[in-house]
């Protein structure tokens, strides 16, 4: 009885934690959620942006949050967009569209737009997702990959939310 209890127990706890494991690779592989946007050319954070995942299963994310610091006073709107972004306070301001999980990949996402809120340029994106869910790299292009530049995001804390 002793062993059966104890083989029991143990094949409840193994179970237990496969869900867990399970939970927590979902949401590591997930997108969604508050972001730390840092500028590829200065290295200094520019914003904070939350992505969600829409009910038609693409990613969107807006600017929740424009960022300063010593020296840098940050645009207020989004000056040399084009419409219907023009004048647009940056701060609310959509700025990730379409992106769809790649099923042939883990933890990339594609086939979105990016729009950049300084020079009013929008352009195709695609997002690496790191393995631990705490990283993006975020690549804005024209027609090809190669021809673009990338930005790291980090995963602010799910109590900033």
């Amino acid at each position: 009885m002793n062993t059966a209890f104890r083989t029991a127990s143990n094949s409840f706890f193994l179970g237990a934690l496969l869900c867990l494991s399970q939970i927590s690779h979902a949401e590591s592989s997930d997108i969604s959620g508050t972001w730390r946007s840092i500028d590829d050319k200065t290295g200094y954070a520019k914003s904070l942006i939350k992505i969600e995942k829409n009910t038609n299963g693409l990613y969107s994310g807006k600017i929740i949050k424009v960022l300063s610091h010593a020296g840098y006073k940050p645009e207020e709107f989004c000056i040399d967009c084009p419409a219907p972004f023009t004048g647009k306070p940056i701060e609310g301001l959509n700025v990730l569209t379409g992106l769809k999980a790649n099923p042939s990949e883990e933890g990339l996402y594609d086939g979105g737009k990016i729009l950049d809120p300084l020079s009013g340029h929008i352009y195709s994106a695609k997002i690496k997702l790191n393995n631990d869910g705490k990283k993006l790299v975020i690549r804005g292009f024209i027609g090809f990959s190669l021809l673009g530049r990338s930005q790291t995001w980090y995963r602010e804390d799910k109590a900033a939310e």
